[in-house]
C-alpha cells in the first residue's frame, strides 16, 4: 500500500490551496471532497453573493440617479434571470477549482467521504489509505438559532438562497452580521420589502460600533426595517415573533425568512477521535498559530478552525500548512495582519486592531486619526461621501490598524496592509504619493491631518522662527544674481 505525503480532506480554498502546492513540490497528494470542489465560497458563499450585490448595485443606481445629474429610472427586476447571471458567474469561475484542473496538477482527486481509522490510515470510499501527514479543511456550514417553530418554516440560508425563483415581497433576515447586512441590502435594492433582526445592540457586532451605527442609518435611509437589541422568540409559517430590550414583544410578517445568524464546522463522520485531535466546545478544530493539531502530523485549515471565516484567510492557511507540513518549519498565521471586507454600501473595511484596543494597550499614548470622506474629493465627485477612514497608531507612530467605510474600502485596506506588515509609520504613507483624485486619499489624508497636527504646532513654530528671521535678513540681490 502506497503511502501518501499529504491527505487533505475537504475542497475548499483551504484544502485546494495545499494539495496544489504540496503537488506543485513534487509531494504526493490526495485529495478528498465528497461534494463539489470549489467549496462554500464558489458556489454558495462569496461568488454567488457579490454577483448579486452588483445586480442590486445597479438597480439602485437607476434609482438613484438623480442625484448625478441624470433621470431616474425604476428597473424591472427579475429575480430568474438575476439568478441566472449569478449561476453563469459560478460556471465562468468553477473550472480554475474543478477535479481535472487539480489532476493536471498532480493532485490526485477522491470525490467520495473520508474517515480516519487511525494516526497514518484513512477509510476514503472504502478503500484504506495510508498517509504521513493529513489536512481537515472540510469548511463550515449554516446552522440554525434555536428558535421554537424556526424547523417547519422552510427558512432560507446561503446554501439554498440560490434556488430562490421569486423574489420574496416581503423577507425578513434573522441575523445582522456581514452576511445578513449584505443580502439584506441586495435584496431591498431589488424590491423586496426588508427586515432585518440582530439580537446585539448594533449591526455588524465584530466592527468598530461607529461602522455598524453607519450602517443602520443607511440601511433605514433605503426603506430597510433594522431591528437591534431584538432576538426571535418563535416563527411560525408567514410569522417571527420578536422581543426587544424593553420586553416588549412584536410578530413581524413574511414571505420567506433568511438566516443568518452563525454556522459550525462540518467534522461529522470524520472520527477525529481515533486520530486524538482536539475540537472546542462549538466542535470547531483547535489548532496553534502554525495550524497545528492536538494530535502528530494533523493539521487544520480554513473555516473549520473557527479562525476569521474569510476566503483569502483559508488561502493563507492553506499556503502555511504547505510549508509547515512538508518541510517542518514553524511559519505562523498572524491575524492581525490579515484585512477583512464587509460588501455592504458603503463597504466596511478592517485590519488589525481598531481604537478601544490600542488605547487598553498604550492609554492616551495611542494615536487614533480619522479623514470624514465627505472631505475627500473623489468620493464628492462619485456622490458617495458616506463614511471614513480611521488609522490607529502605537506610541512611535507605527501603523497597527485602520478601519475604512466607504466606496472601494476593500481595496483601500490593502495599502494600510501593507504599511502594517512592513513595520510602517504615519509618516511613511503621509510621505507616499497618492494619485489625485481616488478613495485610497482618504487613508492618506488620515495620516496627513496627524501629521499637521504633531508638525505645524506651536513648537514647530518655535524652532523654525531663527531660520525665518535669518533667511529674511539675507542681503539678496534683486535681480536674483
Amino acid at each position: 500500500m502506497s503511502i501518501y505525503d499529504l491527505l487533505v480532506v475537504g475542497g475548499g480554498t483551504a484544502g485546494l490551496t495545499a494539495a496544489v502546492g504540496a503537488a506543485g513540490v513534487g509531494a504526493r497528494v490526495m485529495l478528498v471532497e465528497e461534494r463539489r470542489t470549489g467549496g462554500d465560497c464558489l458556489w454558495t458563499g462569496c461568488v454567488p453573493s457579490k454577483a448579486l450585490i452588483a445586480a442590486s448595485r445597479r438597480a439602485h443606481d437607476m434609482r438613484t440617479a438623480d442625484d448625478l445629474g441624470l433621470s431616474s429610472a425604476d428597473p424591472v427586476v427579475s429575480l430568474p434571470r438575476i439568478m441566472r447571471r449569478v449561476h453563469d458567474v459560478i460556471a465562468t469561475i468553477e473550472p480554475h477549482d474543478s477535479p481535472e484542473r487539480l489532476r493536471s496538477l498532480g493532485v490526485e482527486v477522491a470525490e467520495t467521504r473520508a474517515t480516519f481509522v487511525a494516526p497514518g490510515l484513512a477509510d476514503v470510499g472504502g478503500r484504506k489509505v495510508r498517509w504521513r501527514t493529513a489536512l481537515i479543511a472540510t469548511g463550515s456550514s449554516p446552522s440554525l438559532p434555536p428558535v421554537d417553530g424556526i424547523d417547519r418554516v422552510d427558512a432560507l440560508t446561503t446554501d439554498t438562497l440560490w434556488d430562490l425563483d421569486e423574489l420574496p415581497p416581503r423577507l425578513v433576515v434573522l441575523g445582522g452580521g456581514a452576511i445578513g447586512s449584505e443580502l439584506g441590502q441586495a435584496f431591498a435594492r431589488l424590491g423586496s420589502v426588508v427586515t432585518i433582526v440582530e439580537m446585539a445592540d448594533r449591526l455588524l457586532p465584530t466592527a468598530i460600533p461607529d461602522a455598524g451605527h453607519l450602517l443602520a442609518d443607511r440601511l433605514r435611509l433605503e426603506g430597510i426595517d433594522v431591528r437591534t437589541s431584538t432576538r426571535a422568540l418563535a416563527a411560525e409559517p408567514g410569522c417571527l415573533e420578536v422581543v426587544d430590550d424593553s420586553g416588549a414583544t412584536s410578530r413581524i410578517p413574511f414571505d420567506r425568512l433568511l438566516v443568518a445568524t452563525g454556522r459550525g464546522p462540518r467534522t461529522a463522520g470524520l472520527e477525529l477521535e481515533r486520530l486524538g485531535v482536539e475540537t472546542d466546545p462549538g466542535g470547531y478544530v483547535v489548532v496553534d498559530d502554525t495550524l497545528r493539531t492536538s494530535a502528530r502530523n494533523v493539521f487544520a485549515a480554513g473555516d473549520v478552525t473557527g479562525w476569521m471565516p474569510f476566503t483569502h484567510v483559508a488561502g493563507a492557511h492553506g499556503g502555511l500548512v504547505v510549508t509547515n507540513a512538508l518541510f517542518k518549519l514553524r511559519r505562523r498565521f498572524r491575524p492581525e495582519l490579515v484585512p477583512w471586507t464587509i460588501f455592504t454600501d458603503p463597504e466596511i473595511a478592517h485590519v488589525g486592531i481598531d481604537a478601544a484596543e490600542a488605547r487598553s494597550r498604550w492609554g492616551g499614548e495611542a494615536i487614533v486619526t480619522r479623514q470624514a470622506l465627505r472631505e475627500v474629493d473623489r468620493a464628492i465627485t462619485e456622490g458617495r461621501t458616506v463614511g471614513f477612514a480611521e488609522l490607529v497608531a502605537d506610541p512611535k507612530g507605527r501603523i497597527v490598524g485602520a478601519t475604512i467605510v466607504g466606496d472601494a474600502a476593500g481595496e483601500s485596506i490593502a495599502e494600510v496592509t501593507a504599511w502594517i506588515s512592513t513595520g510602517g509609520k504615519l509618516r511613511n504613507l503621509g510621505a507616499a504619493v497618492h494619485a489625485y483624485p481616488t478613495m485610497s486619499e482618504g487613508v492618506w489624508w488620515a495620516a496627513l491631518e496627524h501629521l499637521r497636527g504633531q508638525y505645524l504646532s506651536p513648537r514647530t513654530r518655535q524652532i523654525a522662527a531663527g531660520p525665518l528671521w535669518l533667511l529674511r535678513h539675507l542681503d539678496v540681490p534683486r535681480d536674483g544674481r
